[in-house]
């Protein structure tokens, strides 16, 4: 497990309701809840990680120059791959994921102008690939899920979003550790998870 600090947010579509935040160094997480990106962008220079994860999609399917374009282009590459291994998602086209699409995008750009690279994570389905259940079937169980990964610091006043974030952070650790990869077109967009081989076995070999 690499000691370098990796962050993740857990991005909420708009500036009144909260985004999980984790920074993950080593085993031991830190959580909160920020609104807005303001608050996000000053606490990332103030810890300044080696990478960010965004829950949050983070680029446009190629074809789409807008994400309010009317087209035919509803997924990327990445978004495929999830369908491909029967990962639950929204498209980003829809409804309510477009104001969180419109956000990422908007705090990926800021945070690298400040010179931090932030890459699109999907607690979700990495929970689905790690074996451990995801928020809709209680915090309590994705708490316990999370503890057996080995991450230290969690407790039972965690909301879903910080949670989600440490999911994250935990991928975003694993990315830079190699056994976490890229799926997607780079050219159009990247989405980080966990390797899939390895899913319930090496959680119990950590």
């Amino acid at each position: 497990m690499t000691s370098e600090k990796v962050m993740c947010i857990d991005l909420a579509g708009v500036e009144k309701n909260p985004s999980g935040i984790c920074v993950l160094t080593g085993s031991d997480a830190e959580t909160c809840n920020l609104y807005t990106d303001q608050e996000i962008l000053a606490y990332s220079d103030e810890v300044r990680p080696s990478i960010i994860g965004i829950d949050a999609p983070l680029s446009l399917p190629l074809g789409r120059t807008s994400i309010h374009e009317r087209n035919d282009r509803h997924l990327r590459a990445c978004d495929r791959e999830l369908t491909r291994h029967k990962i639950r998602f929204f498209p980003l086209t829809l409804g309510p994921m477009r104001k969180l699409t419109e956000r990422g995008m908007g705090l990926k750009m800021a945070l690298h102008l400040v010179g931090i690279e932030a890459l699109e994570v999907y607690p979700g389905g990495a929970q689905d690939i790690l074996g451990i259940p995801r928020k809709q079937r209680g915090l309590s169980t994705l708490l316990s899920g999370l503890q057996n990964l080995g991450i230290c610091g969690l407790n039972d006043d965690m909301s879903d979003h910080e949670l989600d974030a440490v999911t994250g952070a935990y991928v975003m650790q694993a990315y830079l550790n190699g056994s976490a990869h890229a799926w997607g077109d780079p050219a159009e967009g990247i989405m980080v998870m966990p390797d899939i081989s390895s899913s319930l076995n090496s959680i119990s070999d950590e």
